[in-house]
């Protein structure tokens, strides 16, 4: 299994761990001129289960892949957190705040896998 995969393994697994939902991860690797291959899009239901989904992941890739992200943003007010994992970009929102930025749909073309929530 390469590395990117493995990547999105854990990172699947830490937002699962913490109860994440509605998990998608989207394949860019054919479309040009992308800031990453892979966005991988959740929520948590609010700021403190997104918090505790970022730390979640974190965690998972350290330990499952050997990665640390390089950059964290929006912490602050945890409505819409993303992580930078180079090749991977972890979006992690709020339920209303991802209706709203509704990125799976501006990635339409890529290629969408639906990771079903585990209750």
């Amino acid at each position: 299994m390469d590395q990117t995969k493995k990547l999105i393994e854990q990172i699947t697994e830490g937002i699962q761990d913490k109860k994440g939902k509605k998990i998608v991860v989207a394949d860019l690797t054919r479309i040009d001129d992308t800031i990453c291959n892979y966005f991988i899009i959740c929520q948590g239901n609010s700021p403190s289960q997104v918090t505790a989904i970022v730390e979640s992941v974190k965690e998972f890739a350290r330990k499952g892949a050997n990665v640390k992200p390089f950059a964290i943003d929006g912490l602050r007010n945890a409505q819409w957190v993303a992580m930078d994992y180079a090749d991977v970009l972890v979006h992690v929102f709020l339920p209303e705040t991802r209706s709203y930025y509704n990125l799976e749909n501006l990635w339409a073309d890529a290629q969408l896998t639906q990771i079903p929530d585990i209750d």
